[in-house]
């Protein structure tokens, strides 16, 4: 099968006006998408793209990153230039002025902005036991005072089961509803618009019987329409209603902090908190 975006396996790049006459058959769908802008493509890139990602993936570095609490466990990431070269000329692709032009023809954002820090993007992987329980994401990006506006996941693992668990997930706006549910097939994307109340996630604890972890690429865009009068948060966690999915208590307590404290007197001290996990 061909695939949606023929990204030169050499090169890895495309031209632009190719890139968005790709995404303009989808675009209605994805932004009429329920309960917020998404889609998801398969045979999103050519398959020997990502083949020689997961070979470069099979010697990973020690992570920079290691998420094991209740509400994200056994969670690794891994940023460009920690990874081998055809990794992070991938991710460099996906981050360059063809790959936003179809992203933007496909959304309707205009001016999006790729993040040249990879925070909390790059390579991800969970372990078997791992989930990442569902939430709305950071909505700053502070170093750059960016508004966060989209996230691109990719899979990698070949021939992945539903019973294997890890698959994205998206629940409606109150959080009563999982509408949609997408298995992490290799060469599988999936995308959608971020907001407060975007809620998504990977539930369900990772168990491939032969112990082969979850990996995927993440990449976050911004656009520069971000202003004063708006509240920055990081990653919001919520329950689903009738499981054991736990309270993510340490950032309900900052974000009392957050409003009863002098924004220099916060910064100063949510910064230790976070280190001492409080």
């Amino acid at each position: 099968m061909s695939p949606v975006y023929p990204l030169d396996p050499d090169t890895l790049l495309l031209p632009v006006s190719r890139a968005r006459a790709i995404a303009t058959p989808h675009a209605q769908a994805y932004q009429a998408a329920d309960p917020y802008p998404h889609g998801s493509f398969d045979d999103f890139l050519p398959a020997e793209i990502l083949d020689r990602v997961r070979d470069e993936l099979r010697d990973l570095p020690e992570a920079e990153m290691m998420f094991n609490r209740p509400q994200e466990k056994l969670k690794s990431s891994y940023q460009p230039e920690r990874l081998k070269p055809y990794t992070r000329s991938l991710l460099q692709s996906l981050n360059s002025k063809h790959f936003l032009a179809f992203l933007e023809e496909l959304t309707g954002i205009e001016g999006l902005i790729p993040d040249p820090y990879f925070a909390g993007g790059g390579i991800h992987v969970v372990a078997n036991g791992g989930h990442l329980d569902i939430h709305a994401d950071f909505n700053h990006h502070g170093k750059l005072n960016l508004e966060r506006r989209l996230n691109v996941l990719i899979y990698l693992n070949r021939d992945w089961r539903e019973e294997w668990g890890g698959s994205f997930e998206i629940w409606d706006r109150n959080m009563q509803e999982k509408l949609s549910s997408f298995v992490p097939q290799f060469n599988r994307m999936v995308c959608f618009s971020t907001g407060s109340d975007t809620w998504h996630g990977n539930p369900e604890p990772v168990n491939h019987p032969d112990g082969e972890p979850r990996q995927s690429i993440a990449l976050y865009y911004y656009t520069s329409t971000w202003d004063t009068t708006r509240k920055a948060h990081t990653t919001l966690f919520r329950p689903r209603p009738g499981t054991a999915d736990k309270k993510d208590r340490i950032i309900a307590r900052h974000a009392v902090l957050q409003d009863i404290l002098p924004p220099v007197i916060y910064r100063r001290l949510g910064h230790r908190l976070q280190r001492w996990g409080i």
